[in-house]
């Protein structure tokens, strides 16, 4: 079938482990804000914008949360998760399938914290609440990935619509980005 040509002319799983994870990161740090998926207890799916924070070591990766938050008891409930990416621009995307945990270790909160949280916890006036790192509000979701599919643009935009175009004229399906998949024995890898 078509999808299945499309695939197998974009796959780009031939790419080293190396230049997988590279190129995951590049898009990832490209793109900062994923759409976290979450399941409530009803079983009905939730999404909402998050931020990754800095890329730590390993393929990890980490947001800031409010320990308040409907999230939590999501999380509770069931911490499978996934996170999508997508730039408008390039039609970059990237999919993690993973599980998540919160983390109130002071430690890492203080490594990973950016002043612009600030803004999304606002200062109470108690002295404790104010959004700094010491915010008892703040704790972080870690999110460990069990997959990973992304797809890289091979060619700028112009270029992609011509091929579009050759595609829709010739049948033939294009050539125009490196879809990858990490599994979970090459994420672990990774982590070394």
């Amino acid at each position: 079938t078509m999808s299945n040509d499309m695939l197998q002319k974009n796959d780009g799983n031939d790419a080293s482990l190396e230049r997988k994870l590279h190129d995951l990161y590049e898009l990832i740090d490209g793109i900062k804000i994923a759409m976290l998926v979450t399941r409530r207890e009803d079983g009905f799916l939730v999404s909402r914008a998050m931020a990754t924070q800095s890329h730590m070591e390993g393929t990890d990766l980490w947001f800031v949360t409010n320990l308040h938050s409907h999230k939590m008891e999501e999380l509770s409930f069931d911490p499978h998760v996934n996170l999508s990416y997508y730039n408008d621009s390039t039609k970059d995307w990237v999919s993690v399938s993973g599980l998540a945990s919160l983390s109130t270790d002071r430690a890492r909160i203080k490594e990973l914290y950016s002043p612009d949280w600030r803004a999304w916890f606002g200062d109470e006036g108690d002295g404790v609440h104010n959004g700094g790192p010491e915010d008892p509000r703040i704790g972080l979701i870690l999110v460990s990935a069990h997959s990973v599919t992304y797809s890289k643009a091979n060619h700028t935009r112009p270029v992609a619509w011509f091929k579009i175009a050759k595609a829709i004229a010739t049948g033939e399906p294009p050539k125009i980005s490196s879809i990858r998949s990490l599994g979970e024995a090459e994420l672990a890898a990774g982590q070394k």
